[in-house]
């Protein structure tokens, strides 16, 4: 039977909020042994970007440490960055903590990613609480991942909740090492986890978001619609921005990707389309004049749709005009299937979706890849790791080459 870990060791931990707090932190982490497990909260879904409102950390010796991080960025990464950066991490689902620890100057000499871990080893339920309560034994208490964590004060619960997300991330991660050790994989895992590392180190900095990422513009092919979706795009940033609130509570952007698409022509129209406030009298104005401005600038300014170059593989939805890449694609999937299902790991972890398209694209299309070194090649430069490699490379000639 679980056991059920409601509160921290030792009592909820004291929030630091000071320099002076921060520099002795660091000191008591820095005469901790062995890895640091750091969580951190965010409040995405309520703020304008994606920096940490609370960071976690906890090391044998040390105990657990919780920072809040907000007006004294600068100080945290003064005071933490000599010790965090020289240490191993661990995270669960490290893509998603990185970012912002990178946007703090923290950055781990050293990665495991429990979560990462868990798909590795064939475990169907990754969740830290499921992994927790299934490989050692306890149950943690759940409820506040999706709260307002830019709130202050943080109610105790709250913080006792984060404070439990580290407990025994340590712990987690020796039991998956060895599981993974026993199963022939924790090879595998290191590859994924240097790739981690790499991926989201100094030297690869977070972009910021364009407009032209966003979802559904691709199907916008008029330049006036772009014009349109560009301007709506920038507007709700400014406005986002200086309100420091997420965008889609300014504009959703499904919403905005409509306007653009119909271009409508009154306010009366833009009231019609789904998502948009229309009882919102002053954001029909708002947003009816972003729409004429856009409308009313120079075609010259407008921007064209894309044009691709060789290297560019269509996604997923444009294949469908190209019967003969979209066949062998589901070729493709089925035998990397059985691959999945013979080494236990989820088909998505064995090659990314978008490496494998690319793969059938370039054999099947292009014809850049016509013998196995080709194909040996073509991953590698896809950053298909060496584990996948050798997993994927006989399959996948066998069946299009």
């Amino acid at each position: 039977m679980p056991v059920p870990l409601i509160s921290p060791t030792g009592g909820t931990p004291a929030l630091i909020d000071s320099a002076g707090a921060l520099s002795d932190a660091a000191d008591a982490l820095a005469s901790g042994r062995g890895p640091i497990a750091i969580d951190t909260e965010r409040a995405s879904g309520y703020r304008y970007d994606e920096r940490a409102f609370l960071v976690q950390l906890r090391r044998r010796d040390t105990g657990t440490i919780l920072i809040d991080p907000e007006g004294r960025r600068a100080e945290l990464r003064e005071a933490l960055a000599p010790v965090l950066n020289s240490a191993g991490w661990v995270i669960h689902a490290a893509p998603s903590d990185l970012p912002c620890l990178a946007r703090l100057g923290l950055y781990p000499a050293d990665l495991f990613d429990t979560e990462l871990a868990g798909r590795l080893a064939g475990i169907h339920r990754v969740n830290l609480a499921a992994m927790v309560e299934d490989i050692l034994g306890f149950t943690l208490s759940k409820g506040h991942g999706q709260e307002d964590w830019s709130t202050r004060p943080l109610p105790a619960e709250w913080l006792d909740y984060a404070a439990l997300d580290v407990e025994l991330l340590n712990e987690l991660a020796e039991a998956m090492a060895e599981i993974l050790d026993a199963a022939g994989k924790l090879d595998w895992a290191v590859q994924e986890f240097q790739h981690i590392r790499r991926t989201h180190g100094p030297s690869t900095p977070v972009e910021p978001a364009t407009w032209t990422q966003a979802k559904g513009v691709n199907g916008l092919n008029r330049p006036e619609q772009r014009a349109v979706v560009r301007e709506l795009w920038l507007e709700r940033d400014r406005i986002a921005r200086q309100r420091d609130c997420a965008v889609h509570r300014i504009l959703k952007t499904r919403t905005m990707i409509e306007i653009a698409r119909r271009l409508p022509g009154s306010s009366g129209d833009l009231a019609t389309i789904s998502g948009f406030p229309r009882r919102d009298e002053r954001a029909r104005t708002r947003w009816m004049s972003v729409i004429d401005k856009a409308r009313r600038s120079p075609r010259a300014t407008w921007p064209e749709p894309p044009r691709h170059d060789s290297d560019h593989v269509p996604g997923r939805s444009a294949l469908a005009s190209y019967p003969e890449v979209k066949e062998s694609l589901s070729r493709a999937r089925e035998v990397l299937s059985e691959v999945s299902g013979e080494v236990e790991v989820p088909v998505e972890n064995i090659l990314a979706p978008a490496t494998l398209r690319a793969v059938v694209w370039h054999t099947v299309e292009t014809g850049r890849i016509r013998s196995t070194g080709q194909l040996v090649d073509h991953l590698q430069a896809l950053e298909a790791r060496p584990w996948q490699v050798e997993l994927t490379v006989p399959v996948l000639a066998r069946e299009l080459l």
